[in-house]
């Protein structure tokens, strides 16, 4: 323990924090946090939220897999099904792969989510839900080749994910995310970003050079998608999702 009482790992974790909020993007972000984590056999990451009460919601800000993998979870369909996402609804502290294993409730599909996951070489995940606001759970999930039995590690993995999960979800509404939620394009974000500003679709076209009943026509694209009904909804979804901060 130092003379103030923080261990060591406590201020490692400050120190991450402070390096990390340096930096301008998602993507560099990830690097760091892909460096932070390799030492405690962690190979690869994704971070993201869940919307519990609609899957469709959902979004990645930052996904480390490999394409392969990337592939197998979305052409499976894992995000409606995925044993971690279920779990994250059940827990609000970290857990491993280990846990999940034992609570023995895997689906046949968690099953072979995790059997695929072994063959990549990754025979241990850590799991940081964090819970946001009207259903949402924030999630940064780890994948590596060695297990993660010691609590102070745990410990030390979770200040940082905290620390990533909620500094990148301030970046992906300007850079972009690995995969948006309801499916957005970038022109569909630019907009709402702009609507929960206030903006009409006149200062929206201008703003995004286009004309306006191009502009009226992402508005109502992004509506549709996040099952909203009005501007003012839009807005506020918006900021749920942190596609802007109000």
């Amino acid at each position: 323990m130092t003379k103030q009482g923080a261990t060591i790992r406590d201020l490692d974790a400050i120190g991450f924090n402070r390096r990390l909020r340096r930096l301008a993007t998602p993507q560099e972000c990830g690097a760091l946090f892909a460096d932070t984590i390799a030492p405690f056999g962690f190979d690869t990451f994704a971070s993201g939220e869940v919307d519990l009460k609609d899957r469709d919601r959902s979004a990645f800000h930052i996904i480390g897999w490999p394409d392969s993998w990337r592939d197998f979870y979305m052409s499976a369909g894992l995000i409606d099904r995925d044993p971690i996402v279920d779990e994250i609804a059940l827990r609000s502290e970290a857990f491993t792969w280990t846990d999940l294993r034992a609570s023995r409730k895997l689906s046949k599909l968690g099953t072979e989510a995790l059997e695929k996951a072994a063959a990549a070489g990754w025979v241990e995940g850590l799991i940081v839900p964090l819970p946001q606001a009207s259903g949402r759970i924030g999630l940064v999930s780890l994948a590596g080749h060695r297990d993660c039995a010691d609590l102070a590690d745990v410990g030390y993995l979770t200040l940082i994910c905290i620390c990533l999960h909620s500094y990148v979800r301030t970046l992906v509404g300007r850079h972009g995310f690995a995969i948006p939620p309801a499916g957005l394009s970038a022109r569909e974000i630019a907009a709402i970003r702009l609507v929960a500003h206030g903006k009409s679709d006149a200062d929206i076209g201008q703003a995004l050079g286009i004309a306006n009943s191009t502009a009226h026509e992402h508005v109502e694209k992004a509506k549709r998608k996040l099952k909203v009904r009005s501007r003012a909804e839009l807005a506020a979804i918006a900021a749920s999702l942190g596609i802007v901060d109000l």
